[in-house]
């Protein structure tokens, strides 16, 4: 039997609060847990809390339980809908992508082609617009607001970048250049609009940079 997804930081989800008595539904049996009597969009009171709490404590001393605290509902719940802390973060930023899915994607495959695969995944994802505004929008903010900038940090660092590279077996420091490095021309190309590298072709690109990025993953 698997067993029910750890909460971040080593917790568990755990029942209704010991000092919350289980509610009856019409018939005296019991109502299910974590719902509000009248609540019609848990997912979305879930999110709301979740903002608000990753926006005044960031991404690490946000737990799912606190989250959970906060809309009023049973950890289990949160679990249900988002799986995840990661998960729950790139719903309630609206981001394009979910680590949980993205790193299978870039680590399957053979060693010496990540590089390849992780520039072309960059390019490509942000080649739509609907999947890149949110992530420039969000940097934009960060740009300005020091509480955003450290919650996008904690999550990259975190929930991305320490993990391929322990994946890798490499040092965080070479993840951080090859992202740094993709991001920048995601920037120049879409906010900038430096010419011609905005107009240029996705495999264009995957050419010239993929070569770059896998030296920094393999190391000199």
């Amino acid at each position: 039997m698997s067993e029910r997804p750890a909460d971040d930081a080593g917790e568990r989800p755990e029942g209704r609060p010991s000092d919350e008595r289980p509610e009856s539904g019409p018939e005296g049996g019991r109502r299910r847990p974590g719902r509000r009597p009248g609540a019609a969009d848990t997912r979305g009171q879930i999110l709301a809390a979740a903002r608000e709490t990753f926006s005044e404590k960031g991404f690490d001393k946000a737990t799912i339980r606190g989250i959970a605290r906060q809309a009023g509902v049973d950890p289990a719940l949160v679990h249900h809908y988002f799986a995840s802390k990661e998960g729950m973060f790139v719903a309630a930023m609206e981001l394009p992508v979910n680590p949980d899915e993205v790193i299978p994607t870039i680590m399957n495959g053979p060693r010496e082609e990540i590089g390849e695969r992780l520039t072309r995944f960059v390019l490509t994802m942000t080649s739509a617009a609907e999947a890149r505004q949110p992530v420039l929008a969000l940097v934009r903010t960060a740009m300005t607001n020091d509480q955003v900038v450290s919650m996008v940090r904690e999550f990259l660092t975190h929930a991305l970048v320490n993990r391929v590279a322990e994946g890798l077996g490499i040092p965080p420091i070479r993840m951080e250049a090859a992202f740094a490095q993709l991001f920048g021309v995601v920037l120049m190309r879409y906010v900038v609009k430096l010419e011609p590298l905005a107009s240029a072709g996705i495999e264009e690109l995957v050419e010239l940079l993929a070569p770059t990025v896998q030296r920094y993953l393999d190391g000199p």
